[in-house]
């Protein structure tokens, strides 16, 4: 039986419950494979070849700083690495769809429950256009807003009614369908807020894109039956009861019968996997941020299109993901 793989994961852009912040508009996951020595070798040429002053951990502002850096890195890890990209607006929406008229389930918001995944699509794409951006951006705001103080309040307090009001007030020819399917849906909301009250509950955390992130790197690294190990960034929103909901989850969609065996949070200031995770993680963000602003680099583009998850939750016109 062959040795399970180690798999380095970090993330960049995370900004907690905060998914609108116009700033950090994507977040990106990567998985490593790649044993400590060479990843210490890896750190070592960064230091002595792009930033050979700098005797503390070097970060990925550091190295997207330094063109070089960033085309050597993406050169020489093709292969041995996977990126998962998330645009955080659409991910709100998958999961506003996913909570009120879906099976509010750990497999919702992943590629095993791609049902209801059009709907989404469409509201994405069609809620800007219909009701323009600031406007739309301040509806998806009360649903963050529900979901972020939905412990204080109950299913009667200020968060949920304003939501509700918002909600009643989209009315479009175009889009009402779908609003009106979202607006039947109060009693199953209710009931997904009640339920949300215990962290042990089979909902998954609404606002947390980094578990289906999760799930998706885990489930390319074990797609040919492998089993693997996860070290990862420390990271307090991969609770024990949520890893074990992805390892339950991975039991169903991997060749392997058990193909995640557990995860380790290591700090990445010791642990030069995790650090060259990190500046992957850092660089595919802002190369992918730029693609989303038409400001892309189209040779930079090029390196990190080899390590993008097909998975990956994210819709904006790019070359990012097509020749």
């Amino acid at each position: 039986m062959s040795r399970p793989l180690e798999i380095a994961c970090d993330e960049s852009g995370f900004t907690g419950t905060n998914m609108l912040d116009p700033d950090f508009e994507l977040i990106t996951h990567v998985g490593l494979n790649l044993d400590h020595e060479t990843a210490t070798e890896y750190v070592a040429v960064i230091h002595q070849r792009f930033h050979r002053y700098s005797a503390t951990e070097y970060k990925a502002g550091q190295l997207l700083r330094n063109r070089l850096a960033v085309e050597w890195l993406l050169g020489t890890l093709s292969g041995r690495a996977t990126v998962h990209l998330t645009d955080k607006t659409y991910f709100t929406v998958t999961r506003l769809v996913d909570l009120l008229i879906g099976e509010p389930t750990y497999a919702a918001g992943t590629s095993l429950a791609l049902d209801l995944r059009p709907v989404a699509r469409t509201l994405h794409r069609a809620g800007p256009v219909v009701f323009g951006t600031p406007r739309w951006r301040a509806f998806l705001a009360t649903f963050v807003a529900m979901m972020r103080h939905k412990r204080y309040r109950g299913i009667d307090g200020p968060w949920v009614a304003g939501f509700l009001q918002t909600l009643d007030g989209m009315r479009s020819e175009r889009l009402d369908p779908i609003l009106q399917t979202l607006r039947d849906a109060r009693p199953q909301l209710f009931q997904v807020l009640t339920e949300l009250q215990d962290d042990r509950s089979m909902v998954p955390p609404p606002l947390e894109p980094l578990i289906p992130a999760l799930f998706e790197t885990a489930r390319l690294w074990t797609a040919d039956g492998a089993t693997i190990t996860i070290l990862h960034d420390e990271q307090s929103a991969l609770t024990p009861h949520r890893v074990a909901q992805v390892q339950a989850l991975l039991r169903t969609a991997s060749p392997a019968p058990e193909p995640l065996l557990g995860l380790t949070m290591l700090d990445s200031r010791t642990d030069p996997r995790i650090q060259l995770a990190d500046l992957l993680a850092g660089a595919a963000r802002h190369l992918a941020t730029a693609e989303l602003r038409h400001r892309a680099d189209p040779y930079l583009t090029s390196l990190v299109r080899p390590y993008l998850a097909p998975t990956s939750l994210f819709l904006a016109p790019t070359s990012l993901f097509h020749q």
